[in-house]
């Protein structure tokens, strides 16, 4: 009985793979999971709003969606590929190399900069796309896709490797807590200096991932996205 208690994994599982709707995978499988718990249909409402509640700030991001659609409207994409062509050089793989840099240096110092739907999307990926635009031309579906890709991992690569580098990140404090509890001595200065290292690894792989997308796109631009 007790694994059965695990056929919310499975419903999401088979929901994602089947790309039925995300909320409603979740919801299903919240519900058949008290279910098998045994809890009654007023336990599960209780516990999905308790959740809600308590997760409410996750969905902020969704404010930021009508002013990026807003800015798209009028001509942000046109504006960062004009200013891209003015720049000499510039390059797809540079310009990703670039914000990873930038924004794993952010992460470093605990600045907010940052963030899929509120800096990669409106202004990192139009700038990616631009310089490719200004060298090969018009670009298909299959190119965009393998920009906006990079796009979004230089924007995890760069928040994910660098920000326990700060000594009052909540991802270092975690650690330290975590560690401590299990009875390992540490401070959030050790845990901050053994991520330093890490941090600049993953800029060095940013620089040979970045600068071999450059290639990866020109061989796909020539052989018609393949």
């Amino acid at each position: 009985m007790d694994a059965l208690k695990l056929i919310g994994v499975l419903i999401v599982v088979i929901g994602f793979a089947i790309k039925f709707d995300t909320i409603a995978t979740v919801v299903i499988a919240g519900v058949a999971t008290g279910l098998v718990a045994g809890m009654t249909p007023m336990e599960i409402l209780e516990t999905l709003g308790s959740s809600f509640i308590s997760n409410r700030t996750a969905t902020l991001f969704v404010l930021t969606l009508p002013c990026i659609g807003i800015c798209e409207r009028y001509g942000l994409k046109e504006k960062a590929i004009d200013f891209i062509r003015s720049i000499k050089n510039a390059t797809t793989g540079r310009v990703i190399l670039i914000y990873q840099v930038i924004r794993t240096l952010a992460a470093a110092f605990s600045v907010r900069l940052g963030g899929h739907p509120q800096f990669v999307r409106p202004v990192v990926v139009p700038m990616a796309e631009g310089a490719a635009v200004a060298k090969y031309g018009e670009i298909d579906d299959e190119v965009s896709d393998t920009i906006r890709g990079a796009s979004a991992a230089a924007e995890n690569y760069g928040n994910f490797y660098a920000q326990n580098c700060f000594m009052g990140a909540s991802g270092t404090l975690l650690i330290v807590s975590t560690l401590v509890t299990a009875g390992y001595e540490v401070t959030a200065l050790q845990i901050a200096t053994w991520s330093i290292p890490i941090a600049v690894i993953s800029v060095l792989v940013g620089v040979w991932r970045d600068l071999t997308l450059d290639s990866k796109l020109q061989k796909m631009v020539k052989g018609g996205g393949k």
